[in-house]
This record gives C-alpha cells, structure tokens and sequence, in this order.
C-alpha cells in the first residue's frame, strides 16, 4: 500500500513549494472549496492538467477575503497567470437555500462549516487579484463563471447581472469543461505568445475595449444577441437572447457569439467538439491521490468528499436538456464517455483504499444512464439545433443501447474487492419504457431494468418524473407522467418475479414556470392513487443559464417569446409546496379551502375522503421518513471547474436529485 508524502498533493503553501525545489510559479489556482485531489473535484483537475502540461502548479483553497489578503500574495506572482474558480457548486447556491436563507453547512468545507468562501467568489476573489497584481492575466472557470458568461439572472439578488467578466475584471473566462481550452492555452504560451493575444481559442469568452478589432477566424460565423444596456429595459428581448445561447452552445459546428456590455464587446467563441475517449481518459487518468489535502486532517470530514469518495464518474454530459437543468450548458448534451479500461483501472484504485470495505457508492454521471449514447449518423448530430435529444420524443436517430452500461456493470462487480457496486445518480426511468422508447430493444431494457433492481441499489430506486402535468413537463422537456405510470408497472413486475420487496422513490419539483395550483392539487392526488407519500421534494431554484430562469425573470419563453407564468411570491410557493404534504394534519383544512374556492371538489374527495376510516386499502410505499428538501434544495447544477460531476448523482440523489 503507498504511503502519500506531502508532495504528493499540489502544493498549497510557500513550504511545500520549496520541499519540491521550486522558485516559482507557472500558474496559482484559487478555489472556493477545500482542495480535494480527487477527479470529481474541478478545481483538482485543472491543477493535475496543467502539472501534465509541465508546469510548476499551485492551489490556494478558500483564501481568506476578511483580513489583510495575505492568502492573495503569500506564493508570490506566477510566471504564466492565476486561475480562479467560485468552486464545485456556484457560491450562492452553496451559501443559500432556496428560500434566500444562509445554509447551515457547506458541503466543500471540512467539518462543512460555513463562512469560508464569499458570495460571489469568482469576482471577489479575481477582483482582489487585478488589485494587487494589475499585470498578471487572470483566467475565470468553472461552474460559476460558466453560467454567468452573458447577461443574467441573479435570483439571489433579484436582478439582471452583466458577464462574469465585467464584474470580475478577469482577463478571459473558460466555460465548459476546462481540458482542452486549457491546453490550447498553455501551448500557446509556451510558445511565447502574449496572453493578451490569445482571442482565437474555442470555449473561452473576452471582453474587447470598442475600439479593438474582432479577432478574424475564417471558420466562423458571428451572432450578435441583445445588449446588456437592452435586457434591462426590454424582458422580452433578454429572453430571445436565451435561445440563441442554448442552441450555439449545444451545436457542433457553432457561431461566435457577440454583446455589447457597458460601451465593451463580450465575445464567446464556439465550444469544442465533445471530447474523445482517449481525451477523458486521460483526465481522469492523471496522478490524483483521491483524498482531501493533509492540512485538513484536523478540522473533520469534507461533507462533499464523504458523499463520492468510493464513487466512479463513467461520462460527462446530458442529452436531456430539461428546463431547469444546467448541466448541457455546462458540460454539454453531447456524451463524453470513458473506456470501460479506463474505468476498471479507477474501480481497482478504490478497491486499494485502506479503508474500503468492499462498496461503490456509485457507478455513474449526471444521468446513470446515458453511458456510450450517441447518434448513429454522425452528420445528422453536426446539423442538430435541438437541445434536447429526448424531448418532446427520443431522436429516431439517438443510439440508446444499454448493452455497454449493463457490461460495464457485470465488470466492475468482477473485481475481486467489490461486494457490491449501487448506482446513486439518477436514473432516467422514461428511457426505460419501450412505449417512449420505441427504437429500443425491449429485452434489453428490461436486462438493464433487472440489473440495477437485482445487484445495484438497497432497497430504494430514485427516478425523478418531476411532475404529474402536462403542459408543465412538456415546458420542462419531460415526457408525459403517463410513461411514470409505465415503468411503474415494469418495476413492480420484476419486484415480484424477483421478491425483491423493493421501493420506488419518485422526486418532484413545486412552483416551476407553467405550474397552477391545480396542477400541484392533480400531483397530489395522482401520486395518493398511486401509493405514494412523497417526502423527496423541492421548490424550484432559478440557477442561470436555464430556460426555466429565463421565464421565471422575465415572463416569457425563449423559444415562443409567448407569456408565461411563474409562481414567484413566497405567498404562491409556499402554497405550492403545501401539496406535497396533503396528509399532514395541519394542512387538510387549507386544502379544502382552497379547491372548493377553485371548484374542485373532486380533488378533494380524491385527497381528502370524508371516509373516517383512514384511507383504507390506502399506503404509503415510502415507508421511511426522509427530509422534506425544500428549504434545503439545491437547484439543477453540474459542479466542477472541469468535472463538471453530476448534480443529480451528488446533490439531488443523496442531497439535490432534479
């Protein structure tokens, strides 16, 4: 078994600097988190390829903002630049609830104490390096960054903000995973170009003074969306700018995108191409010691590292495009997927851990299964503006074979040191249905179904149908609850033929754009019909960079520019939300109240039964308490500066599941 040294870590203080021999810095590394060597966390990425690239690499986690700034300055000035990411999750959904309040925990500090990382990281933190080192560029990423790269929402501040790069004063903006531009980069350097030069490279984004010329690049087409200085005063013309965005982001062969910001030009150049095997192989290959850094050892457990520290990332990317979700935008819907040797070969370091006792917590991504999915016809996926690839229906043209997932599997429990491997990402059960489905091969759907139920959960399997409506799934890019009600079936047959005595755990969003009252009383009484007492749920968070936020600020849609509704007073949410918990004593009279003011009595003979016998022949299939998240929800976000891993695998399966 190896024994780490202190240098096996990226050096963090001018003392383990210097127990590497070092005099200098190529590039210093600011995170809003605690440093975890570990490929799940962005910030530890982005250090372990630029180490791979040669460079003599530091990190500064959670630097101080409270006192004299000497966590800024105490490595010195670095030869190349500094690199600043808010963290794994943006900083305010780590620092606030739905409900705007401070959190009690933040799950990337040790002991998860809270007060260590700023509001706003990104720009505090950028802003305190232009101070101080006004000459050396500075380079923004990770999840904050890329989702504030144009102008946006902030729900925490109920206001529109301009680019990340306005407010940060940073020199260029990374968005997306951060592997290849960030060798571009370096390579670029390296070859003594001046960073102030480097306007041409793919996934970065820059603000040009109105007098400087737009870079040439022979290969692309510009698109220019509305001004900052316009989607101030015009809500329906920053919500037309979201659909250009979703559509160059998500396309292959994608425009420039251009606009103006306070008398400035921001200039987001086209997305790479997904990576390619061998590409993300070797991120995840890089020499991580997968543990938190040494200098913590005192202070506790980093919540976050707890969570995924026997988990296995297998690809990147989502193909869903809901609504809600940031994941596309961030880490795109084109799936990245490792090898199953690159896998096994991570399966085997766990195995080796001293303190593994034989479990996976997880084999997964942002969506479990998605591993292996891509188009059958490659040039039919180059021409796609879509944003989803299963919404309103599966693309006849989307490979959804679960054949490699369900091997992947059966070789990871192979290995002699795994007793069992669960799969704790969400899981997407409409996949699953041939009737949604239809392209699929119903035995092997059924293979992968038996699979996960019989060997890879404990005796709950979360699937998240998110609502019951109609119209509100479709606005989400979900299909019809009706194919709910089919997987249901599929589940409850091999639960029988299996006496698995299993339970299914469906998760649900209140207040989302489109959603009435109504629709939450139908919701209530659907899922009672079905047995159903649901507990795993949460209102809806506005995050940036999502159709859902869009509407949420400005009252339209995107893509229609039609008016839509959202509930937004505390009043409507809170009502909403009230339905989840139809049987709770508290909340029976309101219920009545308020369907007989809106005629429906039915709903509440369906709810509420004036039958004094308890609901007999009624139950709860949810038969252990778990916590009503909605105060505590985090809301649809990927997570890593690089990384991106997945929001629904670490944050809403265990915390956050969408």
């Amino acid at each position: 078994m190896k024994i780490n040294k202190l240098t096996d870590w990226l050096p963090t203080t001018n003392k383990e600097v210097k127990l590497r021999g070092w005099e200098e810095l190529d590039v210093i590394l600011f995170s809003g988190d605690a440093y975890v060597d570990h490929p799940s966390f962005g910030p530890a990425v982005i250090g372990r390829i630029l180490e791979s690239y040669g460079l003599k690499v530091a990190i500064v986690p959670q630097p101080s903002v409270n006192d004299n700034l000497q966590d800024f300055t105490k490595l010195g000035t670095p030869k190349l630049f500094f690199g600043v990411t808010g963290g794994c999750m943006d900083p305010m959904v780590s620092n606030y609830t739905a409900s705007k309040k401070r959190r009690d925990k933040d799950a990337y500090t040790p002991n998860g104490d809270k007060g260590f990382r700023p509001d706003y990281a990104t720009s505090v933190y950028s802003t305190i390096l232009k101070e101080k080192f006004p000459n050396v560029p500075v380079l923004i990423g990770g999840i904050e960054a890329s989702l504030r790269r144009v102008t946006h929402y902030d729900y925490w501040s109920d206001k529109l903000m301009p680019s990340i790069l306005e407010t940060s004063k940073a020199d260029m903006l990374v968005y997306g995973m951060g592997e290849q531009p960030l060798r571009e980069v370096v390579e670029l350097l390296q070859k003594g170009v001046p960073f102030s030069s480097l306007k041409t490279i793919k996934q970065t984004a820059f603000l040009l003074d109105k007098d400087e010329a737009l870079p040439k690049n022979k290969n692309w087409n510009d698109v220019e969306i509305q001004s900052h200085e316009v989607c101030l005063s015009d809500k329906k013309k920053f919500a037309s700018n979201f659909k250009v965005i979703e559509q160059e982001s998500n396309k292959l062969n994608a425009n420039r995108i251009l606009q103006s910001i306070n008398n400035r030009k921001l200039v987001i150049n086209p997305p790479f191409p997904t990576m390619l095997e061998e590409e993300i192989d070797a991120s995840f290959d890089l020499p991580y010691t997968r543990l938190p850094h040494p200098k913590y050892n005192k202070r506790g457990p980093i919540p976050a590292f707890e969570m995924i520290k026997f988990s296995i990332n297998i690809h990147r990317g989502c193909f869903g495009g809901c609504s809600f979700c940031t994941i596309s935008a961030h880490q795109g819907k084109f799936i990245a997927s490792r090898s199953q040797e690159s896998v096994l070969r991570e399966v085997d370091k766990v195995a080796n851990m001293p303190d593994f006792k034989g479990y996976l917590s997880d084999i997964g991504g942002p969506s479990a299964n998605m591993y292996k999915m891509k188009g059958k016809v490659q040039s039919i996926c180059d021409k796609c503006v879509a944003p989803s690839c299963i919404s309103p229906v599966i693309c006849s043209n989307l490979d959804t074979s679960h054949k490699p997932l369900t091997e992947l599997y059966q070789a990871v429990d192979k290995h002699p040191k795994i007793k069992k491997s669960f799969i704790g990402s969400g899981i997407r059960h409409d996949m699953l249905v041939p009737e949604f489905n239809k392209n699929a091969d119903p035995k092997e759907l059924d293979d992968y179904t038996e699979e996960v139920m019989t060997k890879h959960i404990s005796g709950r399997l979360k699937v998240a149908p998110e609502h019951t409506s109609d119209p509100v799934l479709k606005l989400m890019r979900k299909p019809s609850f009706q194919y709910f009600h089919k997987f249901k079936e599929r589940f409850d047959k091999i639960n029988i033929k299996k006496n698995l005595n299993l339970q299914l755990i469906p998760y649900f969003i209140s207040n989302h754009p489109a959603c009435e009252v109504e629709d939450m009383a139908n919701l209530a009484a659907e899922t009672k019909d079905m047995g159903f007492q649901l507990e795993q749920v949460q209102g809806f968070t506005p995050t940036p960079m999502t159709v859902a936020t869009v509407i949420y600020y400005s009252g339209y849609h995107p893509y229609t520019l039609k008016p839509t509704k959202t509930p937004k007073s505390k009043k409507e949410k809170d009502e909403q939300h009230r339905f989840f918990f139809w049987y709770k004593k508290e909340n029976k009279d309101w219920i009545k109240k308020t369907l007989n003011k809106v005629g429906r009595t039915d709903l509440v003979e369906r709810l509420l039964p004036e039958d004094k016998k308890d609901n007999k022949g009624w139950k709860s299939v949810n038969l252990k308490k778990v916590k009503n998240t909605f105060d505590d929800a985090v809301p649809a976000t990927s997570t890593n500066f690089s990384n991106g891993s997945s929001r629904k695998k670490k944050h809403r399966s265990k915390k956050k599941r969408r």
